[in-house]
Order: structure tokens, then C-alpha cells, then sequence
């Protein structure tokens, strides 16, 4: 689009305000949604600038409910174990020897032994997902509490912490080894995540 040129009788100054106005709406711009933009301070009781009604007592009580440790806990544990069952489900579900006898190597398993096969490798897998799950997230909240601090570092130390008692089962190395590994584990999911 090509400026509008200057009338005849015109000024210089006029002449030049119309020669800057897509300079000055670039600016008001920059000063709405770009660089410049100040930060709007917005009261506690207003969400995005809208005023919202003080919470009750049951509210705060239910928040607290949720923030607690035990909470996330349990959660992490129910959301483990559906996870682990559905990932043991499935990966049954593509492993060829599921069903598979091997007193009896020749025969065709059943449609019943598949399922129970199925079945028995989905409750493993979601308990051991929502052991992992639970002893994370409250190592995560205990250690977060502790702290004082919500950054990369809590899940680190609470996969450390988690890592090394699932490893500690097997001995003082694979204790370290699963402290290691679970804190790079955790390092790199809080990179992504965050």
C-alpha cells in the first residue's frame, strides 16, 4: 500500500506526520503486544483482570487437600497403575510367546490363555508403575517442602532418592546405578517439560 501523498496547501509538518503514521502505528504496536509492553499488575482477587469472589473455607481446605503430599501421592499411584496396565496389556499383546507352553512347544495357545497371560502381565506391570509412581511424587512433595523451592533440582534429587531404593534391592552398586540413572531420567523429562 502506497502512502497518500501530500495535498497541495499542505504544510511540511503535516507533510511529514502523514509520512511517519506507519511508523507511529509500528510503535503503538510494539508498545500493545510487543517489546515494550508494561506488565499488567492484577489484584488477588481479579483473574486476568476480571474480579472473582474471595474462595470459602471449604475451598482453601480443598486446595490444601490437593497440594498435600499424600494426594499427589495417590494420584501418581491410581495414574501409574492405569499406565502400567495398559502398557503391560500392550506389550503382551505384540510379544509372540504370550500363552506359550513350553512343556509343549507345538500347540496353539487358547484364546483364554492368551488373556490370562495378558491379564497376569498388565496387574504386573501396574503395580510396579504405581509403586515407582507413588515413591516419586512423594519424594518429589517431601523434598520440594523441604527445599522450599519448586526447580529442576527436586526431581533430580527425588529420582535419586526413588532410583536408589528400587536399585538398593540389589545391592550397593545397582543402588548407584539406579540413583544415576533415575536422576538423568529426571533431569531430562524436567528439560523437556519446563
Amino acid at each position: 500500500m502506497a502512502a497518500a501523498a501530500p495535498k497541495a496547501g499542505a504544510s511540511a509538518s503535516e507533510a511529514a506526520a502523514s509520512a511517519e503514521a506507519p511508523l507511529q502505528y509500528s510503535l503503538l504496536l510494539q508498545y500493545l503486544v510487543g517489546d515494550k509492553r508494561q506488565p499488567r499488575l492484577l489484584e488477588p482477587g481479579s483473574l486476568g483482570g476480571i474480579p472473582s469472589p474471595s474462595k470459602s473455607e471449604e475451598q482453601k481446605m480443598i486446595e490444601r487437600a490437593m497440594e498435600s503430599c499424600a494426594f499427589k501421592a495417590v494420584l501418581a499411584c491410581v495414574g501409574g497403575f492405569v499406565l502400567g496396565g495398559a502398557f503391560g496389556v500392550f506389550t503382551a499383546g505384540i510379544d509372540t510367546n504370550v500363552g506359550f507352553d513350553p512343556k509343549d512347544p507345538y500347540r496353539t495357545p487358547t484364546a483364554k490363555e492368551v488373556l490370562k497371560d495378558m491379564g497376569q502381565r498388565g496387574m504386573s506391570y501396574a503395580k510396579n508403575f504405581a509403586i515407582v509412581g507413588a515413591m516419586f511424587s512423594c519424594t518429589e512433595c517431601l523434598v520440594e517442602s523441604y527445599r522450599g523451592k519448586s526447580d529442576w533440582k527436586n526431581s533430580v534429587i527425588s529420582g535419586c532418592i526413588t532410583g536408589g531404593a528400587i536399585g538398593f534391592r540389589a545391592g550397593v552398586k545397582a543402588g548407584a546405578i539406579g540413583c544415576g540413572g533415575f536422576a538423568a531420567f529426571s533431569a531430562a523429562i524436567d528439560y523437556y517439560l519446563r
